[in-house]
């Protein structure tokens, strides 16, 4: 078995060979397979049919995922012994790229395949998992998840749903509200999270949509996916047999915060495919446009927008395919260890909260910048809606709200970061301490000729090093208040998502190099987003420093770090036009 090259948020201290990553390059002959299906799907499907699907017709939606069942798609992360493909991790986030080009099919897809399943596979018994993943599985069964409430969003745990033993012991009884219910309208099955009797702590269980005392609302009126069901739900006295229970009694919460672990993760996956699509339509769109006798894609200013929408793009996806080997290592572990394949799996999804608090905030708002660059380069047909990226720009906005808001994980990216530093799992506080005592004698550590990757790692090394800087000297300054002081928060968070984010690309790029499979295009790639980064990470740093300290060692931790984060002058405008003019002549993303 393959060992584990990275633990969560390890990346911060410790560096990787190229060799050791996975790369989308690297995808095999199955793999490929699987995401021709399901691009095939999307194009008779889906695409031709958008406009029908925002009409919010249930039974349509419900009939297309039926389809998607009969294909197998449904049943990609499901183990063959109920009825499944058993593909492991990576393939899933392949999935999840694929049909995040899908718009509002993306979205009842995803909560079907991942939170509508995967916490009975995940956390059920034998019993459950064949009566209802097996189901699910193949589409005979849609599944929904019910965790959100009025007085309950951010703050899960505070939800007023109960669960009550009845007096022969058979049933709980049910009763509560839920809300913003993704495939709620159509679904047969819910995950439902509920508080038995006065516990303090959720417990979850199986619910079938047409139990009595279940009572399905309307759907919502909805800025985008306005082809997703979406509604409130009903519970009154609804008498849930006790074998439906997941899991153990009080283990709902941690199903839940693992089940959005995962749910981050492919959200993270599902941006990319959408941002592709968005780029290949605004590359289209360009070529085909003219103004003042001249197709705009000849223009410098649609070049910019062009290249940085690829530019951003290409990096979250060397980011994701980095972390699902990653998670795939870790599952391969916890299964050898002897654990429950259902347990292995969402343990070793979980173990990269780092990460996927990451994936899910950066790849969302860069799908925010892409859908809205994509607008400004359709002009005012963008702003109709006759053309599809009107429908990319409401739908993609939803994805900073879902799976926790980007607000609360960017704290988590913080929080889980320094929680295994303090748990010693990587030794960032004594690594930094260090750098903090050799303040006065910090260089950029450039030593003679570099060659280009040797450069480009020091950037990245030095980097980390001014992250570290300033979580330490900021952790130090605010002490017990620190977690409170969300700006602050949020400026390191950034660090660390811009970090991730480009050594991620520079190690794919790498690797590319040593399977002769590198293009030239790929370092200006590379060049532009670590010049960005470098620029980022000191801004970020001085605002943490400016708002957490005060006197003379204000200013000498921001002249070490502005050194840290020094990099070498480049024409960006040559390297952002020769990325834009590759696609030009693509006429679609072709990275």
């Amino acid at each position: 078995m393959e060992s584990v090259k990275m633990k969560s948020g390890e990346f911060l201290v410790k560096d990787l060979d190229p060799k050791d990553i996975f790369i989308p390059e690297e995808f095999n002959e199955e793999q490929l397979m699987i995401a021709q299906t399901c691009q095939d799907f999307l194009d008779t499907e889906v695409h031709p049919n958008l406009d029908k699907i925002d009409t919010g017709d249930r039974e349509f939606m419900k009939s297309i995922l039926h389809k998607a069942g009969e294909l197998g798609m449904l049943g990609v992360a499901v183990p063959e012994e109920f009825n499944g493909f058993g593909q492991d991790f990576v393939t899933q986030m392949l999935v999840a790229e694929i049909t995040g080009a899908g718009y509002s099919f993306s979205v009842a897809f995803q909560c079907h395949c991942g939170i509508g399943t995967m916490p009975i596979m995940y956390y059920g018994n034998q019993e459950q998992r064949e009566k209802y993943v097996s189901r699910l599985a193949t589409g005979e069964l849609i599944g929904a998840y019910c965790l959100t409430e009025p007085g309950a969003g951010s703050d899960a745990n505070s939800g007023k749903t109960s669960a009550t033993l009845s007096e022969d012991g058979k049933h709980y009884i049910l009763n509560g509200q839920k809300m913003w219910i993704t495939n709620g309208g159509f679904a047969d099955t819910q995950v439902v999270f509920a508080k038995i009797d006065k516990d303090r702590i959720l417990s979850a269980f199986i619910v079938e949509s047409d139990w009595p005392g279940v009572v399905i609302g309307p759907d919502e009126d909805k800025m985008g996916i306005k082809g997703s069901s979406t509604t409130q739900i009903y519970y009154n006295d609804v008498k849930v047999p006790v074998e439906n229970m997941i899991g153990a009694r009080g283990e709902g919460f941690r199903i839940a915060l693992n089940i959005l672990h995962m749910g981050r993760m492919k959200l993270g996956s599902n941006v990319i495919g959408a941002a592709k699509q968005t780029i290949t339509d605004s590359v289209r769109y360009a070529n085909e446009r003219k103004q003042f006798n001249t197709l705009i894609s000849s223009f410098g200013a649609i070049k910019h927008k062009l290249a940085q929408m690829a530019i951003k793009t290409f990096a979250h996806e060397s980011a994701i395919y980095r972390v699902s080997k990653d998670v795939d290592g870790m599952i391969n572990k916890f299964k050898a260890e002897g654990r429950d394949q259902g347990r292995a799996a969402i343990e070793g999804i979980s173990h990269y909260a780092v990460e996927d608090a990451i994936l899910k905030v950066w790849g969302s708002e860069m799908l925010d910048f892409v859908a809205d660059e994509g607008v400004q380069i359709h002009g005012g047909m963008g702003y109709s809606a006759e053309m599809n990226v009107d429908r990319g720009y409401r739908d993609s906005r939803i994805n900073r709200i879902f799976e926790g808001t980007n607000e609360i994980n960017r704290l988590l990216v913080v929080e889980a970061a320094t929680k295994l530093a303090k748990k010693g799992e990587y030794n960032l506080f004594e690594m930094a301490e260090e750098i903090h005592s050799n303040l006065d004698s910090i260089t950029d550590g450039k030593k003679g000729d570099e060659s280009y990757f040797e450069e480009k790692r020091r950037y990245i090394s030095n980097f980390k090093k001014a992250i570290m800087l300033t979580i330490q000297s900021t952790t130090q300054a605010l002490g017990r208040k620190f977690m409170n002081e969300q700006e602050v928060v949020n400026n390191l968070a950034n660090m660390i998502m811009e970090l991730y984010e480009v050594e991620s690309m520079a190690l794919r790029i790498e690797k590319l190099e040593s399977l002769n499979q590198n293009k030239e295009v790929y370092k200006d790639m590379l060049d532009v987003f670590a010049y960005d980064t470098a620029y980022l990470i000191y801004k970020n740093a001085a605002d943490a420093i400016y708002s957490s300290i005060e006197g003379e060692e204000t200013e000498k931790l921001l002249e070490g770090i502005k050194t840290l984060t020094s990099v070498a002058g480049i024409n960006v405008m040559q390297k952002r036009r020769n990325v834009a003019n590759v696609l030009i002549e693509e006429n679609q993303y072709k990275f």
